[in-house]
């Protein structure tokens, strides 16, 4: 039954969120800055950019924010297939566009959109909608949890394609936890997760650059002006960062050493100029959107609702957890952004879509 009965959105949530993307469009400067003059003779090339996709995701934010969630129930299927069809047109030559190695964008005019951002958000909505409708079959192997996952690791068999590793990973964890959470046995995902690790393991094993990163990854300094390169540069950046930082805008490793730092390896600026204290309080921010989004979940009027919501939430906090792990050196090097302070357009609009999404869902909350 569609909710009707709606309040104010979680204000905290939205607090949170705008401070997080007003330190990611003041970092996104900082640390472009001098590329940007370099190559495009204009230091604020790409924060004027990435304000510009900032403005977009927050009007579709505030959109979302005042469309019932069930929305997403209704359409979620056109929402999915729309977003499969954009999966294979990027792959096809003279429609998607291939940067360092990955056919992962479809040009539009001056800009361009990254379909495999939103195929996370697409899966999250039908999956939502099929675990709430079928949550007693998901103990079943063949009859509910075969389906769900299958459907998730063929979307993650078309990123693949492109090669997104990361992307993939991302939504294939979030689509696990999704199911985890609707009640699927512990004992099929043991048996699946050994399966994963050996498929997995074969991804690795069929790209020599994907085996070159997990060596760099145990020991970077075996290879450190290629595969090693970008860890290196990125702990010199966060080791002189210290207890307050060397100052904002006084980061030295953006001076050419790490390569286009206002991607995925932004929080290694930030930890830079700001120290263990800033990128404390980045992480602070993080944790405290993460428990309004378990607030929210639990809050839900219904199933549907809550398996939204912790999508959401698990997609964010996989990207953030895998994004700091590899800025730090903890895990190996794969291209996910630091939500909503990396640099980059589909990234920023999809989460802010995502958080419009969770907060339309606050309105109806229980709690």
């Amino acid at each position: 039954m569609v909710p009707t009965k709606r309040t104010t959105p979680d204000f905290i949530l939205m607090i949170v969120t705008f401070t997080l993307l007003a330190i990611g469009l003041i970092m996104v400067y900082s640390a472009s800055a001098i590329w940007a003059e370099y190559k495009f003779n204009d230091s604020f090339f790409f924060a004027k950019r990435q304000t510009l996709f900032a403005g977009v995701g927050v009007a579709a934010m505030f959109f979302i924010m005042n469309i019932n969630y069930w929305t997403w129930r209704t359409w979620s299927k056109t929402f999915l297939l729309v977003c499969f069809l954009l999966l294979i047109l990027v792959l096809i030559p003279g429609i998607g566009n291939e940067r360092n190695g990955s056919r992962s964008w479809i040009g539009v005019g001056a800009f361009s959109i990254q379909p495999s951002e939103f195929m996370k958000l697409a899966m999250i909505a039908f999956l939502a909608k099929y675990l709430s409708e079928r949550q007693k079959l998901i103990t079943s192997f063949k009859k509910g949890l075969i389906p769900s996952l299958g459907l998730a690791f063929l979307a993650f068999s078309m990123i693949m394609l492109q090669p997104d590793l990361g992307t993939g990973t991302v939504m294939m964890g979030t689509c696990v936890v999704m199911i985890f959470i609707a009640g699927a046995r512990v004992s099929h995902f043991a048996f699946l997760g050994l399966l994963g690790v050996a498929g997995f393991i074969g991804l690795i094993a069929s790209a020599p650059y994907r085996i070159k990163r997990i060596t760099s990854f145990l020991d970077p300094w075996s290879d450190p002006l290629v595969t090693g390169f970008q860890i290196i540069q990125s702990l010199y950046a966060i080791g002189p960062g210290g207890l307050f930082g060397l100052g904002l805008g006084e980061s030295r490793q953006k001076f050419f050493y790490l390569p286009e730092p206002q991607t995925d390896f932004i929080f290694a600026i930030l930890s830079e100029e700001l120290g263990f204290i800033g990128g404390s309080f980045i992480l602070l921010l993080f944790a405290l959107l993460l428990w309004r989004g378990i607030r929210i979940a639990l809050g839900a009027p219904d199933l549907y609702g809550s398996f939204l919501a912790v999508g959401i939430i698990a997609m964010v906090a996989i990207q953030v957890m895998i994004n700091i792990g590899v800025v730090t050196g903890l895990m190996p090097v794969t291209g996910i952004t630091l939500p909503f302070l990396s640099y980059g357009g589909s990234s920023l609009t999809l989460m802010l879509m995502a958080i419009g999404v969770l907060l339309n869902i606050s309105r109806y909350s229980r709690l």
